[in-house]
């Protein structure tokens, strides 16, 4: 394994992140990120419900980010309206959907006893 492209990944990784940062459902990401962080600070959670936080978070940028990828991908490789891309599009959004739906949920399990 050549070390200098190990760590030049890690650039290219890094100029991914930047990018994805920009677009506008990556920001609505991290605006309720840092909510639940405060809320979770304020609460007092436990070890491991911050550990459950915490992927959470993290799973759902990393999901936004492969959503993003593919809907990049795909406009790259069909510049035209096609029914399969928009499919593709939409397939790809409606899994971060679901997935924020269900981190809500487990998030009120967490947190709604906290408070009541």
């Amino acid at each position: 394994m050549d070390g200098r492209k190990f760590i030049r990944s890690f650039g290219y990784a890094y100029c991914g992140i930047v990018t994805a940062c920009k677009e506008q459902n990556f920001k609505s990401h991290i605006l309720s990120a840092v909510i639940v962080l405060i809320a979770g600070y304020l609460t007092g959670l436990s070890r491991i419900e911050w550990c459950i936080v915490l992927i959470l978070i993290a799973l759902m940028f990393a999901l936004e980010m492969m959503n993003t990828a593919i809907e990049r991908v795909v406009d790259l490789a069909s510049p035209n309206i096609h029914p399969l891309a928009e499919q593709a599009k939409d397939i790809a959004a409606g899994g971060v959907l679901v997935f924020a739906v269900f981190s809500a949920i487990i998030g009120l399990l967490i947190f709604l006893p906290k408070w009541f």
